[in-house]
């Protein structure tokens, strides 16, 4: 049951009428929760029984509320007491470009526009990769937009800052997702500022302060902005000495949305101090078992290096004739510390290798925990170019890289390892 079509108030779920309303109950409570509404409803046809979030109490009635009563029920028990909010909440979903509309995007929207315009200055938003968080931002924006909702309450569109750490993230968006918006958006870059705009886009590195430089976010005021978007949050930008949480102490006055794909981890802890707890989280499991993301495979392989560690001979020089220091080095330690590039040949040669034995066209996601790795991306893309010479179909284009990640098509494979290498020491520190 819907208020409207981007916002649903409640959960039926009919039974056979040779069974009893209650039989549905448990059912329509799991889908409700599931789908984040307050009310949930079972029947046989006979008979009804509401079961109601705010109160906790389940009752047996006579016949259905309509969407208005609900929807006025709704207000009362998220004590939304003002028109103004109640309608910029209603405010329409951008529906010309079919997306950002799956159950879990309408959540997650719903949830980050209500705690913007009841007055919550940081939230967090925690969705798995691939299930659309740019999206969900560009919806959250659209509404805000269309609404005129801004922090001061005048009778003005909002100035809205999305910023990320490179420019695949800012530059996409702006170009593709965010493309409605027309005019209004504008990229901060080349030390410059058009202050005419409303849908800001920029890079931490355009904005923070280096040795040439105090930080071109100085050069506005602290209230330009009303809502800054953080996509992948958890890269540093809330670190209290870094230089990214600068530019958000800067724009303090502005509310703050931050969006990762990573779960609460030793390392990312300082993003959820800083911005609390999710309002709204969905999982990689989540989407799996919804079916919007393809199930995967891990192959695993541990080399003696990697199990015995790999410490440097006498005298042993890096590339850059440079003495290694005499340290044991673990798997933790490779592609970071220290890499060995005959270690990383023999990985990307046996991770192509398997692919040709299975299906080298199939979708493949090579994950790298850190950017230092890149080193073993450009590997397998050399070998797959290797392997794909004499191919007859030689416009397919077989394996792509994406921020740090190798994908391919078909069915989804992962590879988590730490695997074979030799001699050919080359010290990255």
């Amino acid at each position: 049951m819907r208020y409207t079509r981007d916002f649903p108030l409640a959960v039926i779920e009919a039974k056979a009428a040779y069974k009893s309303a209650g039989d549905g109950l448990q059912q329509a409570k799991d889908s409700a929760e599931m789908l984040g509404l307050k009310f949930a409803y079972a029947t046989n046809g006979h008979e009804i029984i509401e079961f109601d979030y705010f109160t906790g109490s389940e009752s047996r009635i006579t016949a259905y509320s309509s969407p208005a009563e609900l929807w006025a029920r709704y207000q009362a028990g998220m004590g939304i007491s003002d028109e103004t909010v109640a309608d910029r909440l209603l405010t329409p979903m951008n529906h010309t470009i079919g997306k950002g509309e799956r159950y879990y995007q309408q959540i997650a929207i719903n949830r980050a526009v209500e705690g913007i315009l009841q007055g919550r200055r940081r939230q967090l938003l925690t969705m798995a990769t691939g299930t659309g968080k740019t999206m969900v931002a560009f919806q959250i924006c659209w509404k805000l937009w269309n609404a005129r909702w801004n922090r001061t309450g005048e009778y003005r569109r909002p100035r809205i800052l999305y910023l990320a750490d490179r420019n695949i993230l800012i530059d996409d968006p702006k170009d593709k997702e965010f493309a409605s918006f027309g005019d209004a958006r504008s990229k901060i870059e080349g030390g410059e500022v058009a202050k005419s705009r409303e849908m800001y886009f920029a890079i931490y590195q355009a904005l923070a302060r280096d040795e040439r430089r105090p930080g071109l976010y100085r050069e506005l005021p602290p209230d330009f902005f009303d809502l800054v978007i953080v996509d992948e949050c958890h890269r540093g930008s809330a670190r209290d000495e870094s230089n990214w949480r600068e530019i958000l102490t800067w724009f303090e006055p502005a509310y703050q949305l931050g969006m990762t794909a990573t779960p609460l981890q030793d390392d990312n802890r300082d993003t959820y101090l800083y911005f609390g707890n999710p309002i709204y989280q969905y999982s990689l499991r989540q989407g799996i078992d919804d079916g919007f993301l393809a199930p995967y495979r891990v192959h695993r392989i541990i080399t003696e290096w990697d199990a015995a560690g790999w410490r440097p001979s006498k005298d042993d020089l890096d590339r850059y004739g440079r003495a290694i220091p005499d340290e044991q080095y673990q798997t933790k330690d490779f592609e970071r510390i220290v890499a060995l590039r005959a270690r990383t040949d023999k990985i990307a040669q046996h991770l192509t290798g398997f692919l040709k034995k299975t299906d080298r066209y199939a979708k493949t996601i090579h994950r790298t925990r850190h950017a230092r790795e890149g080193r073993l991306r450009q590997a397998l893309v050399q070998h797959h170019r290797l392997h794909r010479v004499g191919h007859p179909d030689v416009r397919r284009p077989g394996l792509r890289r994406r921020s740090g990640t190798a994908y391919r098509r078909g069915v989804n494979r992962s590879w988590r390892a730490a695997r074979h290498s030799h001699s050919g020491r080359d010290r990255t520190r």
